[in-house]
Formats: structure tokens, C-alpha cells, sequence
């Protein structure tokens, strides 16, 4: 039994137990069906040769040897005429018989008989000496007499006996063709589902290295293909995760070294006044930049596990554009970019979270000043349109390629633009999330000297918003 737990011969037997009920459906209609048709014109064609036979004894016509002879040479059958000698008790008396010299008087036959006592014509099988023989038995129109006609069936029941003999041969031809074609080709099938699932092992185990290939295009081809989908979707994941821990480390480190070095300088040094608010200054800047990369870590194990709160509140985006463009200034100056205000809709008031809408914002912008060059000028608007309100940064930058742009909403994408790369690759990722639980969304929209991602977040009915602290 431990074979058919396998696939293919699963697959085989359900083939085999289709064929074989198949098969037996034919059997049975075919085989009955072909010895009735060849027993009912058997039995009609004994039945016409005694309607004949009678036509000439109700021509008054004298049943003799001579006119059954004619009959039975004629109609290749025996053809027995009964006189009626008695009907109490009812007594038949063969007064002509021919085609069958050797085979005995008959006037005991059932048929006959019935139609002596009936004086209806009658016909049916009957068995004599272990041979069957249909008959058809018609009686005069004065009831003196009764035409007996026999003939035997047996070459059609041999007939009927070979084609169920090779038709069983042929069914159990079919079921063993039908068995070895369905377990070769449900071997193949489970080979290449074994191949399948040696893949997802490989997977599961984060080996990442091996493609998946299966070029047929049947429902495993595109299972196969599928999974290699995932495979090197995984691999690229796989591949930032790595990134990432490196970077974050990066990260990390240089903070931690900077902190340290400078509280071992004001420890160990004699420094004056101007120096120990220059170091303290420093110190508090890689404080920020280890905060700012503990929030984003934070923000998204929270996203992950659906445990990040967000309001729905009337939030003025031009007063956001308002404190981005206050917030950044400084920054922009120091990386040589220009930043300004493209036009600001004082109706822009959308619903959503005040902070994460500033969050996301912030995300936008520092996107735009990091991967620009110096010189870049950034833009950035609020609008309204219909039933939508509309924060937008702008850049007119180099711009972003298509295989990047279809990535920088990817968590620990960093990308890579004349070596400015750098962050955690978190930001933009973490504001599209945000701006998904805020029910809007982001849009990218970017060419050659022109680059502006939007974010849309649904219309305030009211256009009174608190202030954003």
C-alpha cells in the first residue's frame, strides 16, 4: 500500500477507475443490446415466413411435406404445420414439417401452443436439445391449423460471444495502456513537483542563490514561475535586509564613535568655553541622528504588527508647507539647494494625522535634498482638487530611472545616484505606509530634470484646522 501513496500512482489508479467504469458502462450497454437486435430480427424474420405460410393455407391450399419444404429451403429455417386435433385437452398434430429432418416431432412447443390456445400469433426463444432457436408461430384464419417456424440463433449468439470476448481483451489492453500512460505521466508531474518543493525547502532554508526553471506553460510552469518571482523577490530582500544591517550599523557607529570621542575630549582635555559648546553642539546632532533612526525602526515594527494609532483631524497642508519649508531651510542652504514654495491653496485642508502628515512631509523633502545635487532647486505646494487635497515636493534634479522608481518605495532601498546614497532606506517607505493608514496615497511622477512626488490625502469638509505643533 505504500506505493499508491505517492502522486502518480494515485494519479494512475483515478485513470484506471475512469477507463475501467468507462468501459463497463459500454459492456453493459453494447453486449445486451447487440444480442437483442440480433435475436428481434430473428424473431421477425421467422415471424414474416409464417405470415407467408398461412397466406397459402387460408388460400385453401392443403398443408402438405411439399409446401413447408418450400418455405423452410426458402427461408433457411424449419417449418412445422400442426392441425389442431383437440382443444379438450388442447392437442397438436405436425401434419408437415421440413428443414430439419432429424430433429423430432415438436408438439409440445410453448410457442405453438400458445398460439393454439390464443389463436393470436405469438413468437419467443425457446431451448431444445441446449440450442436456442427463435420462433414464430401464426394460426389459420379457420383455427384448424397453426405455421410453426424455427430457426436457430446460436451463430448470432456466437457472434455476440466474440465481440464480448475481444472486447474484454481490449478493455483489459486499455486499462494496463491506461495504467502505465497515467503513472508515467504522473511521475513526471510529481518530479517536477518534487522540484518544486526542493525549491521552497531551499527557500525556507535562505538559499536564494538557485534559480527556478520550468519552462512548460501549464499550471506548473506558471507555479514554477511564480516561485521564481518570489525567489528573486526575496533575494533582493534579502540583499537590503544585509544592506541595511550594514548600513544601520554604519549608522550606528558613527554617532556612538563621534559621542564617544567627544565626551572623552571634555573629560579628558582642559578645553575652553567656545570649544566645549562646539562639542556639545556636535553631540547633540548625532543624538538627533540616532533618534531619528530609532523612530523610523520604531514606526515600522508598528506598521508590521497593525499596532500604529493614526487621527482623522482637519490638517492645514499649508500650514505644513509652511513649517517643512521653515524646518529645511537651513539644511538647504548648507547642501547648496534652493527651497521655496510653489503655491499654496489656502482650501488644501485634508483629514488625516497632524504629526504623520509632517512625517511623511519631512520624508519627502529630505528625500529631495538628499539625492539632488547641489544647485537643485526644490519646490514644495499644496493644493486641492475636487475631493482630494494635494502635498507635492518638487524637484527639477537629474531625476529618478524606471527601475528605480518602481524600487524607492521598497523598505532598505537606497539609491544610488552619483555616490549620494545614503540613510537607512526607510524613510520613503515608511511615509507611503503612513499615507495608505491615512486612507491617501503617494504618487511618483518623474523625467529627466523634473521629479515630484504627491501625496493625496481625502478633503476636509471644514477648512478650520489646529495648529500643528
Amino acid at each position: 500500500m505504500r506505493h499508491f501513496r505517492t502522486v502518480g500512482a494515485r494519479l494512475a489508479l483515478a485513470l484506471v477507475l475512469v477507463v475501467a467504469a468507462v468501459l463497463a458502462a459500454v459492456y453493459l450497454i453494447v453486449i445486451p443490446s447487440l444480442e437483442d437486435r440480433l435475436v428481434n430480427s430473428r424473431k421477425d424474420q421467422v415471424e414474416k415466413v409464417a405470415e407467408a405460410v398461412v397466406a397459402q393455407l387460408n388460400a385453401n391450399r392443403p398443408p402438405t411435406d411439399d409446401l413447408a419444404s418450400g418455405f423452410a429451403s426458402a427461408s433457411n429455417a424449419r417449418v412445422t404445420i400442426f392441425d389442431v386435433s383437440s382443444r379438450s385437452p388442447l392437442t397438436l398434430l405436425d401434419v408437415a414439417d421440413a428443414g430439419c429432418g432429424a430433429c423430432g416431432g415438436i408438439n409440445d412447443d410453448p410457442i405453438a401452443m400458445r398460439t393454439a390456445q390464443s389463436l393470436t400469433s405469438s413468437r419467443g426463444v425457446v431451448t431444445r436439445g441446449g440450442r436456442k432457436y427463435a420462433e414464430g408461430a401464426q394460426p389459420t384464419s379457420n383455427g384448424k391449423n397453426i405455421v410453426l417456424v424455427s430457426n436457430s440463433i446460436e451463430d448470432s449468439l456466437g457472434s455476440v460471444a466474440l465481440v464480448e470476448h475481444r472486447l474484454v481483451i481490449s478493455a483489459l489492453l486499455a486499462l494496463v495502456a491506461a495504467f502505465l500512460l497515467g503513472y508515467g505521466g504522473a511521475r513526471l508531474f510529481a518530479r517536477r513537483i518534487r522540484r518544486l518543493e526542493q525549491a521552497a525547502e531551499r527557500i525556507a532554508n535562505g538559499r536564494f542563490d538557485e534559480p527556478i526553471v520550468d519552462t512548460s506553460p501549464d499550471e506548473l510552469g506558471q507555479l514554477a514561475r511564480a516561485f521564481e518571482r518570489m525567489r528573486q523577490r526575496l533575494a533582493g530582500l534579502e540583499h537590503a535586509r544585509r544592506e541595511f544591517i550594514a548600513n544601520a550599523s554604519h549608522e550606528l557607529r558613527t554617532p556612538l564613535f563621534s559621542l564617544g570621542g567627544h565626551l572623552e575630549l571634555l573629560v579628558e582635555e582642559d578645553l575652553d568655553e567656545a570649544t566645549t559648546r562646539e562639542f556639545l553642539g556636535r553631540m547633540r546632532e548625532q543624538v538627533d541622528r540616532l533618534t531619528k533612526l530609532a523612530g523610523e525602526l520604531l514606526d515600522l515594527s508598528r506598521l508590521d504588527a497593525g499596532r500604529l494609532r493614526v487621527d482623522r483631524d482637519p490638517v492645514d497642508l499649508a500650514q505644513v508647507t509652511e513649517l517643512l519649508l521653515d524646518e529645511f531651510d537651513s539644511r538647504a542652504q548648507g547642501t547648496g539647494h534652493e527651497l521655496s514654495r510653489d503655491g499654496i491653496d489656502g482650501s488644501a485642508t485634508g483629514l488625516g494625522d497632524q504629526q504623520r502628515i509632517l512625517q511623511v512631509g519631512r520624508a519627502l523633502v529630505e528625500n529631495a535634498l538628499r539625492h539632488t545635487p547641489a544647485g537643485t532647486h526644490v519646490f514644495v505646494s499644496a493644493s486641492r482638487n475636487g475631493d482630494r487635497v494635494a502635498l507635492s515636493v518638487e524637484d527639477d534634479g537629474p531625476g529618478i530611472s524606471e527601475t528605480a522608481a518602481v524600487q524607492v518605495f521598497e523598505r532598505f532601498y537606497r539609491g544610488d545616484t552619483g555616490g549620494r546614497a545614503s540613510g537607512s532606506g526607510l524613510g520613503l517607505a515608511i511615509a507611503r505606509e503612513l499615507a495608505v493608514a491615512m486612507q491617501g496615497e503617494i504618487e511618483l511622477s518623474s523625467e529627466p530634470g523634473r521629479t515630484v512626488f504627491t501625496f493625496w490625502l481625502p478633503a476636509a469638509s471644514s477648512t478650520s484646522s489646529p495648529a500643528i505643533e
